[in-house]
């Protein structure tokens, strides 16, 4: 069984070419191809750490959340920023897939640039250890009222 773990920061009113919703405009290429992760059972959590009061784009990729991410299986938590002042972060977005790490490269912009694989043991760990500390006080789509 698999586990995928997405870190993601407000990108701002841009979304560029995020990989994760946005790839060919359609989110359900990204949900057809975690589909075999889910069928087997694998645990799939993305956490969105943001800025409030939310950006325009933000509130619409809250909007679509349901239909871009909870559909294809997975579990999807916010983290205001004041919640997360004394947690350690990684410099980039990543993705975290049991061992293998990716780390989503962007310009100022926001515009994506590709990925960056990195198979450092210690850099997983951090990376292992600072989702878990932000999923923890994160708060479920369910529960999480944007400002």
């Amino acid at each position: 069984m698999m586990t995928l773990r997405f870190l993601a920061k407000d990108p701002g009113s841009d979304h560029g070419n995020s990989p994760t919703v946005w790839e060919d405009g359609d989110s359900y290429v990204v949900q057809a191809l975690l589909a075999p992760l889910v069928a087997s059972g694998g645990d799939l959590r993305r956490l969105r750490t943001v800025s409030e009061p939310i950006t325009e784009y933000v509130r619409y990729e809250y909007d679509v959340t349901p239909f871009a991410n909870l559909a294809g299986g997975e579990v999807v938590r916010w983290l205001p920023r004041d919640r997360a002042s004394d947690l350690r972060f990684p410099g980039n977005d990543f993705w975290l897939i049991d061992d293998w790490l990716l780390f989503s490269i962007s310009s100022g912009d926001g515009e994506w640039l590709g990925v960056q694989p990195n198979d450092d043991p210690r850099v997983i760990g951090f990376c292992a250890e600072s989702f878990e500390a932000a999923w923890r006080r994160a708060i479920d789509y369910s529960d999480y009222r944007p400002i």
